[in-house]
């Protein structure tokens, strides 16, 4: 998403409020053989629920206007494609799929005049593209004829076979243009981006697995930027170059993806924690020591650098009393003169929505490509499935009358947030409750996705109508399932911790007496680790004299 820069010296890099994350993972990587990407849509204030547009055959002459993803605001219009496909999300009805994460660059290479912004690229993309390669060429046509008009922005963009990385920028005010480089990552492979430009040298001679525009190296050139050989060009060096808030901020985050499968991975630690200027820089891509399940890359949204010299639960004060791995925003603060900073990990509070996108090139294709989604950080949701073909959201995602300043029980955004936000502060007394019922549920998806698609299978070879809609159905029950239990979730949290102390339950009943009313409640106090950080800051100010005998 969008960047909202901090102050001045941060401007190349992704020092932002915004949080946006991709992991990737190629087709021989994955447990089954799917190519698996992700993507959080950070933003404090953002709502957004589940996309769509409908497929459609357009009159000549027809036109599309490009409304500003992030400010709403009309940029102009371009012609309307002959044919558009069905789009559910960010993925389409060939499983395409495209997310993306802003990084930001060189704030003069923004053209404000442009046409066509990152988030309109993204779906005009979708809805033309039947491919990976084929949604590139439609994303950097749009830009390089009707001009960009965002940030410099990282692109994930995935089909059943492929996993691509493609960058971009604009070319200064009044340009009309942009330039561009993609990569394809191996399919062996897993590559992640999280605000920060990633792409660095690439073989501008391997032509099947790089694209890039004509004046990739030429611009930076002409601008000053670059002065060696081609052969040394780094994309990210000239555009975007890392500095602290782009390691420790956004880099951090990758290098968690990548030290949570890849052996000895400790060695990148310094390039993630951004103080040393002489750190060694991560590859864009890694060979992990372990295939991926679509599991595996939920539980790396998830991620709070657990485990980690980076890691945000118990290893300082601003945890709270109940370890909360969550820290407010902005980032950077001041005390006495002096700059601090929180850590940034992949799981943020102000996730406006999350997916685990799964594209399996041996399905039918609308029954291979899952939307695995959910509206909120990560860590407090459970993930629902939902099919490419699917062209009817479920009410959750897409609530009559519910908005970033309207609360409605309806709405899955608003009711997740109500729970997560009841959980943050108390987060290790009850966050327990919440895994508890998240877990089950992704638990319960998992085990009926394979009946669900051969019973989708066996419709799809006599009735492909009939199998679509039995697919859309399954998606939009267990969505509103999963609501419902968020629903009686919120209200048991309510009630069982309610003024810091616990009413005691057994097998998530609440006890009574023999006379029917409450049990005593139970008073946790402080949890040792936090009573010991809480006299070591007092000294003997709350200490009980002792009694004289």
């Amino acid at each position: 998403m969008k960047k909202q820069i901090l102050i001045a010296i941060f401007t190349l890099s992704a020092s932002a409020a915004m949080a946006c994350t991709n992991f990737i993972v190629g087709k021989k990587a994955s447990a089954d053989g799917s190519v698996i990407c992700s993507y959080n849509a950070d933003d404090y204030g953002m709502f957004i629920g589940l996309a769509h547009y409908p497929a459609g055959v357009h009159a000549k002459g027809e036109m599309r206007k490009i409304i500003d993803w992030d400010t709403k605001a009309c940029h102009g219009q371009i012609p309307e494609a002959p044919v558009t496909y069905n789009v559910i999300g960010n993925i389409n009805e060939f499983q395409v799929t495209i997310g993306e994460t802003t990084y930001g660059g060189r704030p003069e290479m923004v053209d404000s005049t442009s046409t066509i912004d990152y988030g309109s690229l993204i779906y005009l993309a979708l809805q033309r593209s039947r491919n990976a390669r084929e949604a590139i060429k439609v994303m950097t046509s749009l830009a390089e004829k009707y001009g960009y008009n965002s940030e410099g922005e990282t692109f994930t963009i995935c089909d059943p076979n492929e996993a691509w990385i493609m960058e971009m920028m604009g070319c200064g005010a009044g340009s009309k243009s942009a330039i561009w480089v993609a990569q394809r990552i191996p399919d062996n492979a897993i590559c992640a981006h999280a605000n920060q430009s990633r792409i660095g040298k690439f073989n501008m001679k391997d032509h099947k697995n790089v694209m890039y525009s004509k004046n990739v190296i030429s611009y930076a050139r002409k601008k000053g930027w670059f002065t060696g050989k081609d052969i040394d060009f780094s994309w990210k060096m000239a555009y975007a170059k890392p500095d602290f808030s782009g390691r420790r901020f956004c880099d951090a985050r990758v290098w968690a993806f990548f030290n949570h499968f890849t052996d000895g991975f400790s060695r990148y630690l310094p390039w993630a924690e951004g103080k040393d200027e002489n750190a060694e820089d991560m590859p864009l891509w890694v060979i992990p020591n372990k295939k991926l399940s679509v599991k595996d890359v939920q539980m790396a949204m998830r991620d709070h650098y657990e485990g980690t010299p980076l890691a945000t639960d118990t290893l300082d004060f601003g945890s709270g009393i109940w370890e909360m791995p969550y820290r407010p925003t902005p980032l950077m603060f001041k005390v006495d003169g002096k700059s601090y900073f929180n850590e940034r990990p992949t799981s943020t509070q102000q996730t406006g929505f999350s997916y685990v996108s799964q594209m399996r090139s041996w399905l039918p294709r609308e029954i291979g490509g899952v939307l695995w989604f959910g509206n909120d950080d990560g860590n407090m949701i459970a993930y629902t499935p939902i099919y490419c073909g699917n062209t009817v959201q479920p009410e959750c995602y897409n609530t009559p009358g519910a908005d970033a300043v309207t609360f409605s029980t309806k709405n899955a955004y608003w009711v997740c947030n109500w729970v997560s936000n009841m959980i943050y502060p108390r987060y290790l007394l009850m966050f327990p409750e919440l895994k508890s019922v998240r877990d089950s549920l992704e638990s319960s998806y998992f085990a009926n996705q394979p009946n669900v698609e051969n019973k989708a299978r066996e419709l799809y070879v006599n009735d492909k109508a009939a199998a679509l809609k039995y697919l859309n159905d399954y998606s939009n029950d267990e969505a509103q399932q999963m609501l419902a239990r968020w629903n009686k979730l919120a209200y048991y949290l309510i009630v069982k911790y309610n003024d810091m102390s616990v009413k005691p339950t057994k097998n998530g009943e609440f006890i009574r007496t023999k006379t029917g009313i409450g049990a005593t409640v139970m008073r946790p106090g402080y949890p040792a680790s936090f009573a010991r950080k809480l006299v070591k800051a007092t000294g003997d100010k709350f200490e009980v004299p002792e009694q004289k005998k």
